[in-house]
């Protein structure tokens, strides 16, 4: 019985948590929805902070299920592994149908960090960005800094994110007939890719950190 009541609550509190906000939500509201006492979330959770983060865990947990971080066999090229990471993560963040409240919650979390944002952090991102850090460095020059890594990284995450987090403008900006025509998934990742591997041959062809390149007079270091 505790273990379904459990569930119940983190059912409830998921999308509730994702439309409302940690602050926002209500314990009773949750409660309410999950059709339990009030006094459950604190018998099982020992309060609403542990019930936000276990639905946190809980929304990236079943995230990294429905979307597996991607594998490849030896030998596979690195544009071909950055492709699929890059697959991977825009079908995390572009979650719909019952999956919505999960990507809505950590793209919350992700915009207005809480209690739960280090745990996260450690438990998930961190594996996740060290995937595809170990991508970059067959990508990038082997003199690369480690700013340089951090920040391509985030550069190709960015682009993932935009979709998700002005997916409204991008909704009003084109039309919804090109949005049906060249805006689906894979397209955006195919797009993603081409461009993110056009960055990193231009980084792979720049001069070492610490020297001028001459080309247009510019500073450009990794």
């Amino acid at each position: 019985m505790a273990d379904d009541t459990t569930t119940k609550v983190l059912q409830a509190a998921g999308p509730i948590f994702a439309d409302r906000g940690y602050e926002a939500a209500t314990v009773r509201e949750i409660c309410a929805a999950a059709g339990v006492n009030l006094a459950s979330v604190n018998y099982h959770f020992g309060g609403k902070e542990t019930l936000y983060l276990e639905t946190v865990r809980l929304a990236h947990t079943l995230r990294l299920e429905h979307v597996p971080a991607p594998t490849w066999a030896p030998g596979t090229a690195a544009d071909e592994k950055l492709a699929m990471f890059i697959r991977a993560m825009l079908e995390r963040m572009l979650a719909t149908g019952e999956q919505a409240w999960q990507t809505r919650l950590l793209m919350r979390e992700m915009l207005q960090p809480t209690i739960a944002c280090r745990a996260i952090v450690e438990d998930f991102i961190r594996p996740q960005l060290d995937l595809l850090l170990g991508i970059l460095d067959e990508l990038l020059p082997p003199e690369a800094s480690e700013h340089c890594r951090y920040k391509t990284a985030f550069s190709i995450v960015g682009q993932c994110a935009h979709y998700r987090v002005a997916g409204e403008f991008v909704g009003l900006l084109i039309p919804q007939s090109e949005r049906a025509a060249h805006y689906q998934i894979g397209q955006l990742a195919d797009h993603i890719t081409r461009f993110s591997l056009a960055a990193l041959t231009e980084l792979r062809h720049q001069q070492p950190a610490g020297q001028i390149a001459t080309e247009n007079n510019t500073n450009r270091t990794f």
